[in-house]
């Protein structure tokens, strides 16, 4: 990290660029009223009063970083989620949306036209699949899916032509890693731009600007919120780019976020690296306590040395698998479900990243608009179950889940 690091009559004062992570989730960004208030403000409002009319032309033609103008451009609430989460991802700037498909769909709709190409990995969620395929496609945009872990196979699918790259760093729900700097290499060797869905990576865990990214999506329903109350979402890149291209095309569309709900996401920044970083531990005590349970086809995480990507996870996620672990039951979808409803901890839902822990049968819910042969080629099986980890006490967890295995006799 860059920056001096002097304390009082020390000589340099720290910025935030030169703040560590916890600092930066903290303070970053904020902006303060009038009355100084320690909790950051919530700004309800749709609209923004301007002292005379030339104030109103000059703020149409170039806003400044704190003139707003209507709150679907822009808002003080929004604008400070948008500061401090740039701050912990590395980029240069943030547009925050209404959810993390909303992101997704801006980040990728904003940057292509007819006749464009895009490579993307085939493991993706059902709605991230549903753009590229049912939208992206019908609007005359090709599209090519390749296997996202195997490099050669994006070297043999990206052309000179090749637009965008896109992919999820950490795939849901079967939880293979994708290399960001060997597949950005390759992208950007014919000038195509790399967009990373990084939810399940966090941005806690991932650098993936720093490791060659140009686009990074996050659902803020997830981990940044972390306690399952609001959606959100946020895209992240050069300023150019998210001021430029991005946010003309999301404030003209619609896709903006609510203040409370950017209230929100502030504060659950405070506490995220916290929050993860213990579900981190949890996943990868679940998962060491439950791997070669004989109810188990597999155990799936990415902290596991089983675990085909570990190395990667090793060099691009500090050692991190993450928060979330995936068991595969050899009684397919009966013996999901029995399981599923012997767990007393655990709430059975479709979110991840929460406080509390979540269970969630991907082939009858998240992922059931695929066929049966997309969910066989990508190794969703009907005895899989997605578990996100929540910040219960491990202990009670692993005693949970070993005893709703224990049913299956």
């Amino acid at each position: 990290m860059s920056g001096a690091r002097f304390g009082p009559g020390g000589g340099e004062t720290m910025t935030e660029n030169t703040w560590n992570k916890r600092t930066k989730l903290v303070h970053g960004g904020t902006r303060r009223s009038q009355y100084n208030e320690v909790s950051e403000a919530i700004f309800l409002t749709q609209g923004f009063v301007y002292e005379n009319a030339a104030q109103a032309e000059a703020r149409f033609i170039e806003s400044g970083p704190d003139e707003f103008i209507y709150a679907r451009y822009g808002n003080p609430t929004v604008a400070m989620f948008e500061d401090r989460i740039a701050l912990l991802e590395g980029a240069e700037d943030a547009f925050a949306t209404a959810s993390g498909m909303a992101a997704v769909n801006g980040a990728l709709t904003s940057l292509l036209k007819a006749g464009d190409h895009v490579v993307s990995a085939k493991a993706l969620f059902g709605s991230c699949l549903y753009i590229l395929e049912g939208i992206l496609s019908r609007f005359g945009v090709e599209v090519t899916f390749v296997d996202g872990t195997d490099l050669e196979a994006w070297r043999a699918a990206v052309r000179p032509d090749t637009k965008v790259v896109f992919f999820e760093s950490m795939s849901n729900p079967t939880l293979e890693v994708i290399d960001i700097a060997g597949v950005a290499e390759i992208a950007h060797a014919v000038g195509a731009t790399v967009v990373v869905d990084n939810v399940f990576s966090t941005p806690v865990f991932s650098d993936a600007i720093a490791q060659g990214a140009d686009v990074v999506v996050y659902s803020a329903t997830k981990h940044i919120d972390g306690q399952g109350r609001a959606l959100g979402g946020v895209v992240l890149g050069r300023k150019d780019y998210i001021r430029g291209t991005l946010e003309p095309y999301m404030k003209h569309t619609g896709g903006s976020l609510s203040p409370f709900h950017a209230w929100m996401f502030v504060k659950g920044l405070e506490t995220i690296d916290l929050r993860v970083n213990a579900q981190a531990e949890t996943a990868l005590k679940i998962a060491t306590a439950l791997e070669g349970h004989v109810a188990l086809a597999r155990t799936i995480y990415p902290g596991l040395k089983s675990h085909a990507q570990n190395e990667l996870v090793q060099r691009q996620l500090g050692g991190k698998g993450g928060t979330v672990l995936s068991l595969d039951l050899k009684g397919g979808k009966a013996a999901a479900f029995a399981f599923l409803d012997a767990l007393t901890i655990p709430v059975i839902s479709n979110n991840l990243g929460d406080a509390k822990s979540i269970a969630t049968h991907p082939a009858t819910t998240t992922h059931q608009r695929l066929s049966e042969t997309q969910r066989a080629e990508l190794g969703i099986t009907d005895g899989l179950v997605r578990f996100s980890v929540g910040l219960e006490d491990s202990d009670d967890l692993i005693a949970d889940l070993s005893q709703a295995l224990a049913r299956l006799g």
